[in-house]
């Protein structure tokens, strides 16, 4: 008797699952699509640029800027950075379907499509630029221009798919947000900030040359002459030594304008760290052994992070 009760209640239930199921597909539905539109904007990449950013900030105010002038920067170079990685994954959809790394992402998945993506990244260039003309300065936002065209027509376009040097000479947009940073508080620029320029381009090569190693085949695959591509690895793993020793080099020279024990202390010590990892890839390259090339590219970031953070550090310490 209680089975037969408990029929039409169990049927009942099964009638309304479809019912029920509707509106959660439909969001999670929704929700693909907005991770796959900030997947366009590459936020990894973005939250490394804005690293750099609040500390160059600080040191040109040499106290706290307006906290209203520091939010727009942030969200101005954020929707800046996103414009321009989304961008650059429109401009390198036939590339991205060729390597494993990138093939998940939006585009070569067909979670959003070609036109789309354009559109968005269009749409965040002109919101950014927008936003610091309206709050910054002329030269904040000529920067931040410069910027995003440099990425996308400069690196993208012509660099990255015609020379070894893509990396080298692609660190200039990289570098950009410090100089951006700085100049939304002066309205100029000074050699504090042109060396903190330094610094991270610099950086970026044993940077990247430690992730092109890991990603060879990949690159190979797509056709893009990445330096590990199409030079051996032990002239990568020169050249890895040689910017390391240059990042040193222009770290310890920002202590001779002014900063503190603190800074130079820090910056000693978290440059030799990055300098020798670089020597040791090196050495596992010319002993044949395993390069272990992400060893590099993990204390790098680090690296960066430490040093930037320091420098904000630094600049409340001296206000």
């Amino acid at each position: 008797m209680s089975t037969v009760a408990n029929r039409p209640v169990e049927a009942a239930q099964i009638q309304t699952r479809p019912v029920e199921t509707v509106p959660v597909a439909a969001a999670r539905s929704r929700m693909a699509v907005v991770r796959a539109y900030v997947a366009l904007t590459k936020p990894r990449i973005i939250e490394l640029l804005l690293v750099t950013t609040i500390p160059a900030m600080l040191l040109a105010d040499r106290s706290v800027p307006s906290l209203w002038l520091m939010a727009v920067v942030l969200l101005g170079g954020a929707l800046a950075a996103g414009a321009a990685n989304a961008l650059n994954c429109y401009i390198d959809r036939d590339i991205d379907q060729l390597m494993r790394r990138t093939s998940r992402r939006p585009l070569p998945a067909h979670t959003v499509s070609d036109r789309s993506a354009l559109v968005f990244g269009l749409v965040l260039a002109v919101v950014s630029t927008a936003l610091m003309a309206v709050f910054t300065n002329l030269l904040a936002t000529a920067l931040t221009v410069a910027a995003i065209v440099y990425y996308d027509v400069i690196y993208t376009m012509w660099l990255k798919r015609t020379t070894p040097q893509n990396t080298v000479w692609g660190g200039a947009c990289g570098s950009a947000p410090v100089l951006i940073g700085w100049a939304a508080v002066t309205g100029s620029l000074s050699w504090q900030a042109w060396l903190m320029f330094a610094i991270v381009f610099f950086w970026q090569p044993p940077h990247f040359y430690a992730l092109a190693i890991k990603f060879k085949d990949d690159y190979a695959r797509a056709g893009i002459p990445m330096l590990p591509v199409v030079a051996s690895l032990r002239r990568v793993g020169v050249e890895s030594v040689i910017y390391a020793w240059l990042t040193l080099i222009t770290s310890v020279a920002l202590w001779f304008t002014g900063m503190t024990y603190l800074y130079g202390a820090i910056a000693v010590v978290t440059s030799a760290l990055f300098v020798l990892e670089a020597h040791r890839m090196l050495g596992r390259i010319r002993r044949n052994e395993q390069v272990k090339p992400m060893r590099l590219f993990h204390w790098s970031t680090s690296y960066l992070t430490i040093l930037f953070v320091t420098i904000a550090i630094d600049a409340l310490i001296q206000s």
